[in-house]
């Protein structure tokens, strides 16, 4: 009997000491009395109950006409669509590329095949997910990177780092050559089918006996792997005709025989490598270093990652400079935040959400990136910027890649302020930096590992 009740009182003792942090019985009856409703916000659960929160929150003195004149802006033609699929990173890449096209050849259009790039950085990755289960197969499986790799064997998504990997080793197409497919416009399932064969053939090469050729198996695998996206994406031209045309379709040229490569020369000519570098705004980590991320990039062969973290105010100056001198830029940012999708308008004051929901919203930039609240989900063209008198920001403007339709005729608009909370990353040429800003990018990287909060999810 003594032994049953003391069996009770440590039972007891138990459950109480569990329970503390818990929500008791006590504690959700306070929680009730505190979540009682007034009228006005009873009407508004109703409101809510069948309706986008956003539809409530949107700020009425904010919806005035739109002020779309900028004092500064480069000329562009044509506005592209990334349709359903993650590859922003490279319809942005390939807007800078086509911009300096058009206006240094004076061209009527042209759009860059994405497709035709976009199955060599696919292929590409493949072989680098597979040389990395190579590289680590003495590792556990419950190895940091290890797990990464196998979580993350493919992606759509990228960085203008990709695209200069992947433009200076496969040069370039005219979109006419190799057009779009239903696969690459909406990306999501063809590749996870690839992912799944990668995963596969990621675990025979890490259970392989000592005594087989893991290069060879590897390469075996990608031979599969290159049949599933020439079903998928087509099979990439190694030539091609081409000529520029006017607005009525005739040929302005006499056309001519090109390989990506040689095409990729004469349009272009520039050293994606050694001209741009990628500026990041992350207060998370000291400015004025440089940083590098390891495996995080397209080819195996190619370039990690890697870029200098500036203020804000540097970044901005170097965008303003290039813009003047009618240069677009490769930048990404939060695009989800604070958008209004109806007017193309990234504005901090276009939701009022607190009033709505009673509560207050104080993380700064920082604690939005280190609480996985805030990153850089798109990349866009960044193209014009609007300066006051005395050559202040005032707002942006970006060519998008989500159609012509869409936003403010396929642009959208960011004031100074939302630009300052929101943008991550920038790719200026080297030109329009200052010479504190080269030297800084000289020095040796800080590596960061390839799991790291600020690149969890790439544009």
């Amino acid at each position: 009997m003594k032994q049953l009740l003391l069996m009770t009182i440590l039972l007891g003792t138990t459950m109480v000491v569990s329970a503390q942090g818990g929500i008791s019985s006590d504690m959700l009856s306070r929680l009730k009395q505190k979540g009682e409703l007034t009228a006005t916000e009873r009407a508004l659960r109703n409101g809510l109950a069948s309706n986008d929160i956003r539809t409530f929150a949107v700020n009425s003195d904010n919806l005035g006409e739109q002020y779309t004149y900028f004092s500064n802006s480069v000329p562009s033609k044509g506005i592209t669509d990334q349709k359903s699929s993650g590859r922003c990173w490279l319809f942005t890449g390939l807007n800078v590329l086509r911009s300096k096209v058009i206006n240094h050849r004076n061209l009527n259009e042209l759009e860059f095949s994405q497709v035709y790039l976009f199955f060599y950085d696919q292929l590409e990755k493949s072989n680098l997910f597979l040389q990395a289960v190579i590289d680590t197969r003495q590792r556990q499986m419950d190895d940091k990177t290890v797990e990464w790799l196998f979580k993350h064997p493919l992606s759509d998504g990228g960085t203008f780092t990709g695209v200069a990997d992947l433009v200076m080793k496969y040069g370039l197409v005219p979109k006419g050559i190799m057009p779009e497919t239903y696969a690459s416009n909406s990306t999501s399932r063809f590749r996870s089918l690839i992912e799944r064969k990668l995963r596969e053939d990621g675990l025979r090469l890490r259970q392989a006996s000592p005594k087989e050729n893991l290069q060879k198996m590897k390469e075996d695998m990608l031979a599969e792997i290159y049949h599933m996206l020439v079903l998928g994406y087509g099979q990439p031209p190694t030539v091609f005709t081409w000529a520029p045309k006017n607005k009525d379709g005739q040929y302005t040229e006499q056309p001519r025989t090109y390989t990506p490569r040689q095409f990729y020369a004469e349009m272009i000519g520039d050293d994606l490598h050694a001209n741009y570098v990628m500026l990041m705004n992350d207060p998370t980590r000291d400015y004025w270093k440089t940083y590098e991320i390891e495996y995080d990039r397209h080819t195996y062969d190619g370039h990690n990652w890697l870029y200098i973290n500036l203020p804000m105010e540097e970044i901005k100056h170097a965008a303003i400079v290039s813009i003047k001198d009618s240069t677009m830029m490769y930048m990404s940012c939060d695009v989800a935040k604070e958008l209004d999708s109806s007017r193309g308008l990234l504005d901090l004051k276009n939701y009022d959400y607190s009033s709505i929901l009673g509560v207050q919203f104080g993380m700064d930039k920082r604690e939005r990136i280190l609480t996985y609240d805030s990153g850089s989900s798109h990349a866009m063209t960044l193209k014009a910027v609007d300066l006051d008198a005395d050559e202040r920001p005032l707002k942006w403007e970006v060519e998008n890649s989500w159609g012509a339709s869409s936003g403010f005729k396929g642009h959208l608009i960011m004031t100074d302020q939302w630009l300052d909370e929101y943008l991550f990353r920038l790719v200026v040429n080297k030109k329009y930096l200052s010479e504190k800003i080269l030297k800084a990018a000289q020095q040796k990287p800080i590596l960061l590992p390839c799991w790291d909060y600020m690149f969890t999810s790439e544009e």
